[in-house]
């Protein structure tokens, strides 16, 4: 929790730009978890430094500007970009080479459980752009529907913990579990559905 109280400070200092700039950092890969830099900024609000609904458009927007800007850079310079030192830090040949074969394999998909996945999220989108599999919209579409379930999770959990940071503390370990079980309940509804509609056109063809 320690840097949960340093986030703090400095966003209560700063307000909704250290977030959105901090957010930004995060999607650059800097090892700076986001789900805690959510929480403080939801915190802040909490504690009357903003307001919670402006602070979770705030970070939306970071978030998702974050994440297309490594997205863009893959896109812009192809491979190229591996040999960029920042990057290459980040996305070693070897990762790079895991990477395209979780795509070969998953396909799209992979976009959307990146954001569940924090040491490979900016590797994954990086590699999404170099490779053109993907056309910048449906990557951000898809980073979207992800970002709408973690985004408002944690910052409306910093909100409501802001006077209380042993509860806080105790629904940040649980919340990191509960949007893994969100998720699955999330993509059960999703096949449920897909499953369905194929029934009924199938039926509605004989």
């Amino acid at each position: 929790m320690d840097l949960l109280e340093r986030l703090i400070d400095i966003f209560g200092q700063n307000g909704y730009l250290a977030v959105f700039i901090a957010l930004m950092l995060c999607g650059a890969g800097i090892p700076l978890p986001e789900d805690i830099t959510l929480v403080a900024g939801g915190v802040i609000t909490g504690l009357g430094y903003g307001n919670v609904h402006t602070m979770f458009m705030v970070s939306m927007v970071g978030v998702l500007l974050g994440d297309s800007t490594m997205f863009l850079l893959g896109r812009k310079y192809g491979t190229r970009v591996l040999k960029v030192r920042f990057v290459a830090r980040l996305l070693t040949p070897e990762r790079y080479a895991k990477v395209q074969e979780k795509f070969a394999r998953y396909g799209n998909r992979m976009l959307f459980f990146a954001r569940f996945l924090p040491g490979m999220r900016t590797a994954v989108y990086i590699s999404a752009g170099a490779t053109h599999r993907v056309s910048f919209w449906r990557f951000f579409l898809l980073d979207g529907c992800a970002a709408l379930i973690s985004v408002p999770i944690w910052v409306y959990l910093g909100y409501f913990g802001a006077n209380n940071h042993q509860w806080l503390a105790m629904w940040i370990r649980r919340g990191q579990t509960g949007l893994w079980v969100a998720l699955v309940v999330a993509l059960l509804l999703l096949f449920w559905y897909l499953r369905r509609r194929r029934q009924c056109t199938e039926s509605g063809t004989e």
